[in-house]
C-alpha cells in the first residue's frame, strides 16, 4: 500500500503544475522532441527539461533518445491510476448531488 501511495504522490505532484499539465495535453496525439514540446512555453529549455524530469518521475511520460534528439511520449497509465483513486469518491459526490437535487426540487414544489 505504501508503494501505491508514493506512486500516487508522484503522479499528483507531476499534475500540480500548469506547464506540466499542458505538456501532457500536447503529448496526447503524438510523441514530441523536447525542443518541440518546449516551443509554446515562455521558459528556458532547462526549465522545460526539469518539468519533463518531474513527469518522468511521476511515471506520466517516457523518454527515448534517438541520436541527439530526446523524444517524449505520454504514459497514460499513471493518469488511469490517478483517475481510479478519484473514482473512489464518486459515490460520495453522487450522494451529495442527489441530496442537493432533492432539496432544490422540494423548494421548487413548496
Amino acid at each position: 500500500m505504501v508503494e501505491h501511495v508514493a506512486e500516487l504522490d508522484g503522479i499528483y505532484a507531476s499534475l500540480a503544475h500548469p506547464v506540466r499539465r499542458e505538456m501532457l495535453v500536447r503529448l496526447r496525439d503524438r510523441d514530441l522532441r523536447v525542443t518541440d514540446l518546449a516551443e509554446p512555453f515562455p521558459i528556458s529549455l532547462a526549465a522545460v527539461s526539469k518539468h519533463v524530469g518531474q513527469l518522468e518521475r511521476g511515471g506520466l511520460v517516457a523518454r527515448r533518445v534517438v541520436g541527439r534528439d530526446h523524444w517524449i511520449s505520454l504514459n497514460a497509465e499513471g493518469l488511469r491510476q490517478a483517475a481510479g483513486w478519484l473514482a473512489l469518491y464518486r459515490s460520495f459526490w453522487d450522494r451529495r448531488l442527489d441530496a442537493l437535487d432533492a432539496l432544490l426540487r422540494s423548494d421548487a414544489d413548496g
